[in-house]
């Protein structure tokens, strides 16, 4: 019991003032998170439109959230990540307090997608702002901190909202756009240039010659694949529950119960996890097993018939556990591949993969369900995740370094 806990206090151990701020600041903004979960809900039941306008509403905030992974990765690289971060919290809680005042259907659409434009915009910037204020050892854990204060931020962001929603809609966006300044102000206290020394100050002074992320073939194979990856893993989240309810005859009590387990494993154990797997193989080696993991998860649905509550335990546990070990390390490889110079470039592009499957996940799961079944569905997820490993083993074994990008 002695050593289980000094493990888990190691893991937080030797990260720098600046990395942890930073993640209390991404706590604050993600508890108030509680437009989007809702937002779907808002539109069908207040707004009163069909449920396929609404859908269009979620589509159009995730266009958003691809042009503000592109235009924040870009100004990043020549603002500088503390000011894209300030503008897109600020900009953001404006403009979810102004979305929660509109009542016509095209105000709500514009206001939507300028909002996710901003909003958004934060992701890269955020990013860039991890890598600085970690040293190469320990970068890993930095992010794991910052996927930590995101799902608990999230778990009570989700928690709240629904109990607010339960009184009234409009007061979601200003719970969201008010908590939105109120990180904005923790990011200007706690980590402005004047106030913080270690916002100026750069890891990497890179005198070689800079190569663009869009040239960048490798890289441009591993954002293919992430999204492949990404677009797998929102089933969790879209068709799972509907599965969970449907064929393993699970309450609506139980399937929470069953998705909260993600969080509570993500929360106990990933950065101790994480800690002791941190510089002891390449990072894509810990990208390829993250996803075995998550393709055993999918697979595992189909091949052990009959065990409802306990198939479920068993499914989330896997697809935890290859969240915990590909994630982290995913964000390493792309930033130990960027420099001081392009990794607005390398940031944007990567939160673009990841919101391309946020748009096209659901859809293309959901289709394949309705048509083919689930059994279909898992095989078919399974398999994709099976075959980007061939990917991510050929730029694995690809010998440029790293470091001459």
């Amino acid at each position: 019991m002695k050593k289980a806990a000094t493990s888990f206090i190691d893991a937080y151990r030797g990260l720098s003032p600046s990395a942890w701020w930073l993640s209390i600041v991404m706590l604050v903004n993600r508890m108030g998170t509680m437009v989007l979960p809702f937002m779907t809900l808002y539109m069908t039941e207040r707004q009163g439109v069909s449920i396929g306008k609404a859908g269009l509403v979620i589509t159009i905030f995730g266009l958003g959230t691809i042009c503000g992974g592109f235009l924040g990765g870009k100004l990043t690289d020549k603002i500088g990540f503390y000011y894209i971060q300030l503008f897109s919290l600020i900009s953001g809680g404006i403009l979810f307090i102004v979305l929660g005042q509109m009542h016509d259907y095209l105000s709500i659409c514009g206001v939507a997608f300028v909002l996710s434009l901003a909003n958004e915009s934060f992701r890269p910037a955020n990013a860039a702002a991890i890598a600085n204020y970690s040293e190469t050892t320990n970068r890993t854990r930095s992010l794991a901190l910052n996927r930590l204060a995101i799902n608990l931020g999230w778990a009570v962001g989700g928690a709240v909202g629904g109990f607010v929603a339960a009184h009234s809609y409009h007061l979601l966006f200003w719970i969201d756009g008010l908590t939105n300044m109120a990180a904005a102000l923790m990011l200007w206290l706690l980590l402005a240039p004047s106030k913080n020394k270690e916002t100026t100050k750069k890891k990497e002074e890179h005198t070689g010659p800079v190569i663009s992320a869009y040239k960048d073939s490798p890289f441009l194979l591993f954002v293919a694949l992430n999204t492949i990856f990404a677009i797998c893993f929102f089933q969790v989240f879209t068709t799972i529950p509907v599965y969970f309810k449907q064929d393993l005859f699970l309450s609506e009590t139980e399937i929470g119960l069953v998705m909260a387990l993600n969080g509570i494993i993500i929360t106990v154990i990933e950065m101790v996890i994480v800690h002791q797997l941190e510089g002891r193989r390449p990072p894509l080696t810990y990208v390829i097993i993250g996803t075995v993991l998550v393709s055993a998860g999918f697979i595992t649905l189909n091949i052990i018939p009959g065990m409802m509550m306990g198939l479920a335990i068993i499914f989330i546990t896997l697809i935890t556990f290859g969240e915990i070990i590909n994630m982290p390390f995913a964000s390493t490889y792309w930033m130990n591949r960027s420099n001081s110079k392009n990794m607005g470039q390398y940031a944007g592009l990567f939160t673009i993969s990841w919101a391309t499957a946020q748009i096209a996940g659901p859809s293309i799961g959901a289709q394949i369900a309705q048509h083919w079944g689930f059994s279909t569905l898992w095989w078919v997820i399974g398999i994709m995740c099976l075959a980007t490993i061939a990917g991510y083993r050929w730029i694995k074994e690809k010998p440029v370094p790293e470091k001459e990008i």
